[in-house]
Order: structure tokens, then sequence, then C-alpha cells
């Protein structure tokens, strides 16, 4: 939950949404940019504010939960979204925090959703998205030539969608392979997030891609997969397509 280092968020200048407004709600150190109709900053900020204090509150009394890079099983009473994380890490065997971006972004969107407001939540490049029409992503790949050049049409957004991202080359989330983006689609937040991880462990050159994309295809509740490394792209998925930016 803590970062030492802020970076400050450039790209939210190009995030635009027709009929929808740039908001920007921080909490501590979360830094989140939700698109929406309308002002939503008071109900988020209530709603993130709530979201940390359980998950930091529950860290104080497990401090395993933060700290492992395995799974984490929780036997106790636990806020939801601490069991949210730990179940997605331990379905494809990464530890809880992996999950905890996608996670909230869902947590956040969900509780806009309730009151009947579609909305894009981003949160540190994770989102999740109540859409009517398809969304659309731009792909960060650090050095690659292909960084922002190349994007993601997301489709069926109207139930909800998480878009989430890992990188052994950007950033300073833990990656212990070498692909410049693995961008995950899926249902639930934590699920993309932590498969994002995941599929980003085992990517060490061009040659991984089309089999951790089958690998990740395989998932259950995944819908979709790109991996860029270097100046190479794969994509896997029904609900997703690229596009030129």
């Amino acid at each position: 939950m803590q970062c030492s280092i802020y970076e400050p968020r450039t790209y939210r200048a190009c995030c635009q949404s027709e009929g929808r407004t740039g908001y920007v709600v921080c909490v501590r150190e979360s830094d989140l940019y939700i698109l929406a109709d309308r002002d939503i900053r008071l109900r988020a900020r209530h709603k993130l504010t709530k979201i940390r204090n359980d998950l930091e509150m529950y860290i104080h009394g497990h401090p395993e939960f933060s700290d492992s890079l395995e799974p984490v099983q929780i036997k106790e009473p636990a806020p939801r979204i601490a069991r949210c994380m730990a179940d997605a890490g331990a379905f494809v065997r990464v530890g809880p925090m992996a999950a905890v971006a996608g996670a909230i972004s869902e947590e956040i969107a969900r509780d806009l959703h309730v009151l009947g407001h579609d909305s894009i939540v981003e949160n540190g490049g994770d989102i999740y998205a109540y859409s009517t029409e398809p969304l659309k992503v731009a792909l960060y790949a650090g050095a690659s030539a292909l960084s922002m050049k190349v994007g993601l049409i997301v489709k069926d957004c109207q139930k909800g969608m998480s878009v989430c991202t890992s990188s052994g080359s950007v950033g300073h989330s833990m990656s212990f392979g070498n692909a410049d983006a693995v961008t995950v689609v899926a249902r639930s937040g934590a699920l993309a997030d932590a498969t994002a991880t995941a599929l980003g462990n085992i990517v060490h050159n061009e040659s991984d891609i089309d089999g951790v994309l089958a690998y990740g295809a395989a998932i259950e509740g995944v819908l979709g997969a790109v991996i860029i490394v270097g100046d190479s792209i794969g994509i896997k998925g029904e609900k997703i397509e690229l596009c030129v930016l």
C-alpha cells in the first residue's frame, strides 16, 4: 500500500471520454483518476478511505499479507477486499498485493455504479470500467517502439471490465520477467491485476509470447491478454482487439 517514489501521472492528459469529466481522488498514497458523468469525488473519496482503512488495519495485524510474494491463506475474519486479493493471488500463485490496484479500482467503480453512474476508474494504470461504449486503452510499454502507438479496444464493458498491466521494464512493480507490458482483461479487477503479474513473471523474451498467452487464456475468468516485448506483440481474447493510436 505504500510507495516511496511518486511518478507524475502525465499519461492522464490523454484520458478523455465523451460526456464524462475527469476527477482526481487522492487518499494517502492512493491516487485515482475517475471519468464520470457528474462530480462523484466526495462519494469516491469516502469509499477509498474506508477501503484503505480496512486494508491497512488488516495488514497491521498480518504483515505477511503485504510482504509475501506467494499466496497467503486467510483463515480469520478479514475485510472483503483482503479476501478478494488473497483469493485472486492464490488462483494464479502470486502474493495478494499483486491484486491491490485492480481490486481497489473495481471496488470504487462498483460503488459508483450502484448509484447509476457509468464510470472509468484508473489506479496507477490499472482500470475498471462500466461503460455502454467499447473502451479504448493506450498501451504504455516503456522503451518499446510500440509504446503509446497501439492500444486496445475492449468490448462488452456494460457489466464491468478490468484492464490491468504489469511490466518488467517500467515502474516499481515487482516482476521477475522482462516484458515491456503484459495487459490482462477480466471481469474481476483483482484477478486481472494478479494475472498480469503472474504472466509477466514468466515472459523473458519474444519467444515466450505465444506460450504465455495460451497459458493466460486458459485461466478461468481471463477474457483477453496482450504481451509486448521489445518490438514484438501478441494478443489473445474475443473481448479485445488492437488498434493504432
